[in-house]
């Protein structure tokens, strides 16, 4: 819930930079709606892995006889639905507080751009939540990682996004093989990475 709320506000308040009788251009619209899903990815995985230090349950999923690969899969697959409803919200508050709507001929290709980086934001998000446990400053640690290493999946999900938005098709291609194999890689370290990093203050 404070995700979603948080993404709204950052909607809202770019919102009320737009002078009245004035527009936002596509990509305009295009960074503001992801930098609040971005946003929303930090809390939401803030709030999944902070469950575990609360109660002491961590210890326990670790001692259960599964894979420590199929507790990632849990969280990412959580924090993708949770996500996805986020932005479910977050696009008619766009189009309400922004002005843009997509093309509806263009719904499946701004759908499919969303899905895509989704993937690559919550495998990395797991990650890094998993490795913020027991900080102080967690937050402040997952944004740091989180941020940089997105650039390029964020800069291709804008760009899809805005052409949505502007009924223009131009260099897809490339942003969507750019996001598959971002995607591609961010899962494969992830998967690889994640048992090291969620049983390594055991």
């Amino acid at each position: 819930m404070h995700a979603l709320l948080l993404g709204l506000l950052l909607i809202f308040t770019f919102s009320m930079a737009i002078a009245p009788g004035d527009h936002l251009s596509a990509q305009t619209t295009a960074t503001i709606f992801w930098i609040s899903s971005l946003f929303c990815v930090v809390l939401l995985f803030n709030q999944l892995f902070s469950v575990e230090e609360t109660n002491g349950s961590r210890l326990a999923l670790l001692l259960l006889p599964y894979a420590s690969q199929l507790i990632w899969l849990a969280k990412t697959c959580t924090g993708f639905f949770l996500l996805f409803i986020s932005q479910l919200v977050f696009c008619p508050a766009s189009i309400v507080f922004l002005g843009h709507t997509p093309e509806i001929s263009a719904l499946g290709l701004w759908l499919s751009g969303i899905l895509l980086v989704d993937i690559g934001l919550c495998s990395l998000g797991t990650l890094l939540g998993a490795l913020s446990q027991g900080q102080v400053s967690k937050e402040s640690l997952l944004s740091v990682l989180l941020f940089p290493l997105l650039t390029p999946l964020l800069l291709a999900g804008i760009s899809i996004y805005s052409q949505a938005l502007e009924r223009t098709q131009e260099t897809l291609n490339d942003w969507f093989f750019l996001i598959l194999a971002f995607d591609c890689i961010f899962v494969a370290v992830t998967i690889f990475l994640f048992p090291f990093i969620y049983s390594g203050d055991e």
